[in-house]
């Protein structure tokens, strides 16, 4: 065969998993039903912290070592679109969030006077922040550098690709849905809106896990993404209207100059969740190929990718 693995899925999760095997000598190949910019990942904030992700336990562990990979690649934010970037998560305490928040330097819990717009509780923090276009197409030029390949490539039965690479892996999100088919896997859409920046250099997040509505905003070279929707079953990906000036109200409110920031485009992107959460489990393929599922990140999947990709590498290995 000409590949040792093959994964499917080329957002962030099938590149660092693919980047992470070709690092152990495999032989790896990447199929992606849609091009870098067109994934799910594309569309994402994307500020690390373990947010809507599951199992909980062992979620702390992974965004942990994906945020000493997100370290390493701040080096050159420039070549990588990885940046460490100031800012507040309001409407937080320090002791409501898990163990894995003790290993990460800095965080600082806010008096009410500090914590910007209508709230009153904070916690302030300097965190990867990621430009994704940008970051996409670094982690494949090095996934390629290392001898790997990019294939655009729907694929409808995991069969085609177990026929070319004895080991595959699912890095398939959403779509597992009906590939594998595993019906926990449920959309949450996320709607964005992407402004000029008026001179905002620290992002913002009041995000309740259990609402459909959050409000954040995350300052890139070249503009400001403002948010956002986690909506349950809703499978939309026209963008729509009052819910893009809803979200820029509800950001202006913690900064006013958002009011009047030019308009720039809109994105809508469906978060891949899954009851139970993450799934990586190893499964037999038929004819003795064997099937490594990586799938159901929910909206976290920037922030837990690398702890995930060691984690499934393990299994392709094993």
């Amino acid at each position: 065969m000409e590949n040792d693995v093959t994964v499917v899925g080329g957002g962030v999760v099938g590149l660092a998993t693919a980047t992470r095997l070709a690092e152990r000598g495999l032989r790896v190949r990447i199929w992606s039903r849609d091009p870098l910019p067109s994934t799910t990942s594309a569309v994402a904030g994307a500020l690390w912290w373990p947010y809507r992700i599951e199992p909980a336990a062992e979620a702390g562990a992974w965004a942990l070592t994906s945020l000493r990979v997100y370290g390493e690649l701040a080096v050159g934010p420039g070549r990588s679109g990885v940046r460490f970037v100031s800012g507040v998560h309001a409407d937080a305490v320090l002791g409501g969030l898990g163990p894995w928040a003790k290993e990460v330097e800095g965080l600082r819990q806010l008096a009410p006077e500090e914590v910007p717009g209508p709230y009153r509780t904070g916690i302030a923090a300097r965190l990867p922040l990621i430009d994704m276009p940008v970051h996409l197409a670094f982690l494949r030029g090095r996934f390629e550098a290392m001898g790997g390949s990019f294939e655009q490539r729907e694929v409808r039965d995991f069969g085609e690709a177990a026929a070319l690479a004895p080991v595959v892996v699912d890095c398939t999100g959403l779509a597992a849905r009906e590939l594998v088919p595993d019906p926990g896997l449920r959309p949450v859409r996320g709607q964005l809106v992407l402004v000029e920046n008026p001179g905002i250099e620290e992002w913002f997040t009041a995000a309740d896990e259990s609402a459909g509505e959050t409000t954040y905003f995350f300052p890139h070279t070249d503009r400001l993404v403002l948010g956002g929707t986690a909506q349950e079953g809703d499978e939309r990906l026209t963008p729509d209207p009052a819910t893009a000036a809803a979200i820029v109200a509800r950001c202006a409110r913690v900064r006013p100059e958002i009011a009047g920031a030019r308009i720039l485009g809109h994105l809508v992107g469906l978060r891949p969740a899954r009851t139970g959460g993450v799934r990586i489990e190893a499964v037999p393929l038929p004819g003795g190929g064997r099937l490594v599922h990586h799938y159901g990140h929910g909206g976290a999947g920037v922030t837990v990718a690398w702890g995930c990709a060691e984690a499934a590498a393990d299994l392709v290995l094993g």
